[in-house]
């Protein structure tokens, strides 16, 4: 099971990193080379999904994805059109920073029918976006704003709702390809305030950030647009 893996990994503080892929922005000649890059990466886990996309090749690239490395696939969608039956398993995300309902209940429910016909394992996820400089895409389409950053007291209770409320996870998220990154203090806050692991990503583009986000207590971290941008990344 890979929650109880995720579990696992907290309890032994064994830091956990995902890649995530933009099916919007693979293209399936060059996915060779994306894994073999994924492969020579510390990358513990492969989440695949975007805020936008709406293709019909996602099931395509999964299986390729799944042919060439030897990885848990999650899928991050954006709407329940981005749920694929190969992946291994779904962060079944609730907008918890806004208040829009299709993004609180109404995309959940329309998902039921499609992942009645899966064995994928669903991950109660608690989604918080952060402000973070700019306005994301998450922002955009989910018609919603982050919470501020000034007020890590506030971020830490809506995390603590959404624990209270059954997420397993609570993702802090500064969204894709954000100008600055999830504030440590936050970040610490929160994993103060909750006893689910927590991921953090949006807007990491070092090491040197993705250990500060491990050391405030982020217990999984993503990394995006950095490694779509340069795949060298991690040399």
């Amino acid at each position: 099971m890979l929650y109880e893996q995720i579990l696992s990994a907290k309890k032994e503080s064994k830091k956990l990193l995902a890649i995530l892929i933009d099916p919007d922005k693979v293209v399936m000649n060059g996915i060779s080379v994306l894994t073999k890059k994924i492969e020579l990466s510390p990358a513990t886990h492969i989440f695949v999904g975007g805020s936008s996309f709406e293709g019909n090749h996602l099931d395509e690239i999964i299986i390729r994805l799944k042919s060439e490395i030897n990885l848990p696939i999650l899928l991050f969608p954006g709407n329940p059109s981005q749920i694929s039956a190969e992946a291994d398993g779904i962060l079944f995300l609730m907008l918890l920073s806004g208040r829009n309902p299709d993004y609180l209940v109404e995309h959940q429910i329309n998902a039921v029918p499609i992942l009645e016909k899966t064995n994928l394992e669903i991950i109660s996820t608690g989604y918080i976006l952060i402000e973070s400089g700019s306005e994301t895409a998450v922002e955009r389409v989910s018609k919603t704003k982050p919470l501020p950053k000034t007020n890590a007291e506030y971020v830490a209770q809506t995390a603590k709702a959404g624990e209270l409320i059954g997420n397993k996870i609570l993702y802090l998220e500064a969204g894709s390809g954000a100008l600055n990154v999830v504030p440590e203090e936050i970040i610490k806050e929160v994993s103060n305030r909750i006893s689910v692991p927590l991921i953090v990503g949006g807007g990491i583009r070092s090491k040197k950030q993705i250990d500060a986000a491990y050391s405030a207590g982020a217990d999984l971290v993503v990394i995006g647009t950095a490694f779509e941008n340069d795949i060298n990344f991690f040399d």
